[in-house]
């Protein structure tokens, strides 16, 4: 059994859970994100929630960071800005690789699209001479000055961090490790990134993106771990601080400041894992996690309890060649703001008040409305105290929304803050569709996982938007992004490319390839004694195909045969028909996952019963009119009871409109349901 605290880093609020091992206790803390430094957010939910002794006894800090992210959303390019000045060395010929890109548009229907500037100017590629073959056979070896000609450049114009890449390294690294040695030989001593080490697989563009984004926020985020590590072990914690990966999991402290650019997403991924997890528990075929926070709403659809793992992402325009959770985000969350736009339609978003100065209702110096002052002004949230210590004044909110209902034509403020909301609720059903409809799921047989700080707000008006019976509001839901962050493994992945054809003969190479990759994975500092459950997959496509899709592998068990029928219906259901044409593996991919508590509580005691705390002027988006409705304990809710009404617990706030009713579930879970009929 293992004691562990998960923070997760929001746009608004740092949300915190523990789990005590020894007690079966869960505690929760919420505190305001502090987007400046966001380590004192962070340790200001640890001070608030976890006494010294018990943060002493704690195997495990779990963390989910935006760092990253915030970095390449910011391109700080210069150390002064707070980034970091980066060079590329690569081989002659590919200078300018980043800015050829792959020719295409990211959207084709903008005569003004641009594509986003590359993170190194041209100035601060090098060209080596060398060549290696992509069967790693050597065509010209690496000529030494040439990189001592770039250490040379790179000295002159203050580079901070380096990335090395080098054509069909992949293949073969002895030229990239050379030019390293070379650069550190002539008096380099910042970062340097080696594409070899960082990717693994072909494809000039992703494989020199992906480095060059490793040695951007690896400036960035080396410090901000370092800082968070030791103020943590000064409050007294002894254990092993941990950052969850893009692709679900987590690696160990010195992983994550050594493979920074595999946290870019990681806080929207936490949520996800938690919604797999408790998708399996709850034995749901297909769930939509909701995860409504300050800034955006994130979701994903997750299918028979897994997660949707891709294994290339993409980041403000920038391919990462990295696994990758498919969440979808859109700049629809409570700190997202109103306003007119220049033909009088009412809008919001996609810019957010965030953390500083939030909503105007939080009375910190916000100006414009926002979704949670409209929240508030119908009624969804309580007036009074928040998470944080935060004061809400519905008089705030008011005076904010009244402006809009002039040049937008809308009679009255009640009126401007429903269309607020259900402006947002659609921005959030798109996204959703994004995720379902496009894989050829019909969102109309999910159940909606909705969480975050407003994530159980939307719950009815999303199963509204996109005709869903079914709405799962998880316990501690207003931090149950941090639930995913405790419940997290160890996870280490590698790939390598092999563009070979798939027969019996290629099974023998794949098994030795995929032994040398988990070789490669057996770190060091994973948990004393801990086992590792090993994963194989692999890229494949039909020969003379452009594209794959990533099969597992049973090794030992599986043959030619069987692989090739798992592509078969792999490809059927994606593309809804199959070929005849022969198979060949592309990439082989290696995943070493180290289980750290099987238990993974949601938490809370079977209620009580319910017993109402009295009532409030609720408005119903069904019926377009207030009611007196009645207000709820979450602990005390047993159900089922009829919409609306309002369910409150410290972290969140769930909303329950008209012509839906809610009961807990003995999981802790409340499971909103339609009415029969009632559509």
């Amino acid at each position: 059994m293992t004691t562990v605290i998960g923070v997760d880093v929001g746009g608004t609020f740092t949300d915190l859970v523990l789990h005590d091992a020894a007690t079966g206790e869960i505690r929760v803390a919420k505190q305001p994100t502090t987007p400046a430094a966001p380590e004192l957010g962070v340790l200001a939910a640890v001070d608030a929630a976890v006494p010294a002794e018990l943060l002493a006894r704690c195997d495990h800090f779990v963390h989910g960071t935006t760092v990253g992210l915030n970095a390449l959303l910011e391109r700080p390019l210069s150390r002064e800005k707070g980034g970091a000045a980066v060079g590329l060395i690569t081989t002659a010929g590919f200078r300018d690789v980043l800015e050829i890109r792959r020719g295409d548009r990211d959207d084709p229907y903008d005569l003004f699209w641009t594509p986003p500037p590359p993170l190194v100017p041209r100035r601060l590629r090098a060209e080596v001479a060398e060549r290696v073959a992509a069967d790693g056979s050597v065509v010209r070896e690496l000529d030494p000055e040439t990189v001592r000609q770039a250490a040379r450049l790179f000295a002159a114009e203050g580079v901070d961090a380096v990335a090395i890449v080098l054509v069909n390294s992949y293949a073969n690294p002895a030229h990239e490790a050379l030019a390293a040695g070379l650069l550190r030989e002539a008096g380099f001593d910042g970062p340097i990134s080696l594409s070899h080490e960082v990717s693994g697989e072909y494809r000039e563009y992703e494989r020199t993106c992906t480095t060059v984004v490793d040695a951007f926020v690896r400036h960035r985020m080396g410090p901000y771990l370092h800082n968070l590590n030791r103020e943590l072990r000064a409050r007294g914690f002894g254990g092993g601080l941990l950052v969850t990966r893009s692709g679900g999991g987590a690696l160990t402290l010195s992983e994550a400041a050594a493979r920074p650019f595999e946290t870019i997403l990681s806080g929207p991924v936490a949520g996800a894992v938690a919604t797999a997890r408790l998708s399996a528990t709850l034995g749901l075929r297909t769930a939509v996690a909701a995860d409504v926070g300050g800034t955006s709403f994130d979701t994903a659809l997750i299918e028979d309890g897994r997660l949707p793992l891709l294994f290339q992402g993409e980041v403000v325009g920038l391919p990462l060649q990295s696994p990758w959770v498919d969440v979808r985000s859109v700049g629809a969350g409570g700190g997202s703001i109103a306003y007119a736009d220049s033909g009088g339609l009412l809008r919001v978003g996609p810019r957010s008040a965030g953390a500083d100065p939030g909503p105007v209702s939080y009375r910190r110096g916000g100006a414009e409305a926002t979704v949670t002052d409209a929240a508030l002004h119908l009624g969804m949230i309580p007036a009074g105290h928040i998470s944080g210590g935060i004061s809400l004044s519905p008089g705030k909110a008011a005076e904010a929304l009244a402006p809009l209902a002039g040049p937008t034509g809308i009679d009255g403020t009640d009126a401007v803050a429903e269309g607020v909301i259900r402006i947002a609720a659609a921005h959030m059903a798109q996204a959703v569709r994004g995720v379902t409809v496009e894989r050829g799921v019909d969102p109309r047989g999910t159940a909606i996982v909705a969480f975050g700080g407003a994530g159980p707000l939307f719950g009815c008006l999303l199963a509204d938007e996109l005709d869903v019976d079914t709405v799962v509001i998880p316990p501690n839901a207003g931090n149950f992004s941090a639930v995913g962050l405790v419940q997290a493994d160890i996870v280490r992945s590698a790939a390598r490319t092999l563009v070979r054809a798939l027969d019996e003969e290629a099974l023998p190479v794949i098994e030795r390839l995929a032994a040398s990759l988990f070789e490669r994975l057996a770190g060091s500092d994973a948990p004393p004694g801990a086992g590792a459950v090993r994963e194989v997959d692999l890229d494949l496509r039909h020969r003379g195909q452009e594209h794959t899709l990533t099969i597992p592998l049973r090794l030992g068990d599986d043959d030619v045969a069987a692989v090739g029928a798992r592509f078969s219906g792999a490809y059927h259901r994606t593309f809804g028909h199959e070929l005849p044409d022969p198979l060949e593996v592309v990439t082989v991919r290696a995943t070493s996952r180290v289980v750290l508590d099987d238990e993974h509580p949601l938490v809370p005691a079977p209620p009580a019963g319910a017993t109402p705390l009295g009532t409030t002027r609720l408005w119903s988006f069904r019926e377009r009119a207030h009611a007196d409705a009645p207000v709820v304990p979450r602990e005390g809710l047993a159900g089922p009871m009829e919409g609306p009404l309002l369910v409150i617990e410290p972290t969140a706030t769930t909303y329950v409109d008209a012509g839906f009713a809610v009961e807990a579930h003995p999981s802790g879970c409340l499971i909103i349901t339609r009415k029969d009929g009632d559509r």
